[in-house]
């Protein structure tokens, strides 16, 4: 039996709220505060997510997911020429903005099993690849498993104290710049 309407709505305020109230306040932030911002009481809360493991995994799945359907988005609508490069940046700067969730994970000793968000994910990241190649504003040698490999290099580094935006910005220029043709060069 699908979940009623206003269940899915409490379960979408309550992972947005998680997700910015882990953000804002770290690991010790608490499933309290998430009710509050989402709006609902702790019950609520706790109906839909027992633990607060199981609210962090679904923070992370979600994100996953919002990140595929941006990809594919972007593969389908958005410039060729610079929608890759606009993701790359995205997923980076997203990594370090959700570091407080990650070292929950990680806290916790939470594992995930991601591998299907991640298999989309890497689908619809080809499809932005091939379209950013087919437009001449990436490398024709440049595979998809290279970009995913820089992709999660990238996401854990940003994850690392020190990680500043300036930091960010200079390191995601070189790799963008080594994505780009070189004149003259096949």
């Amino acid at each position: 039996m699908p979940a009623r309407a206003d269940a899915q709505r409490n379960r979408a305020r309550i992972l947005a709220a998680a997700e910015e109230v882990f953000t804002e306040l770290g690991p010790t932030a608490s499933t309290e505060e998430v009710a509050r911002r989402a709006g609902v009481a702790i019950g609520t809360v706790f109906r839909h997510f027992p633990t607060k493991r199981d609210l962090l995994v679904a923070i992370v799945k979600d994100l996953m997911a919002r990140l595929a359907d941006e990809v594919a988005a972007l593969a389908a609508e958005g410039d060729p020429a610079t929608a890759f490069f606009d993701f790359f940046t995205r997923v980076v700067d997203q990594a370090a903005a959700k570091k407080s969730v990650v070292d929950l994970l990680a806290e916790s000793g939470i594992a995930l099993d991601v591998a299907d968000p991640l298999d989309s994910l890497g689908q619809a990241i080809g499809a932005l690849l091939a379209g950013a190649q087919a437009a001449g504003a990436v490398r024709a040698d440049v595979r998809l498993d290279e970009v995913m490999a820089l992709l999660t290099a990238l996401s854990q580094a940003a994850l690392r104290a020190g990680w500043d935006a300036d930091l960010r910005r200079r390191t995601l220029a070189v790799i963008h710049a080594g994505f780009r043709p070189v004149a003259g060069v096949s």
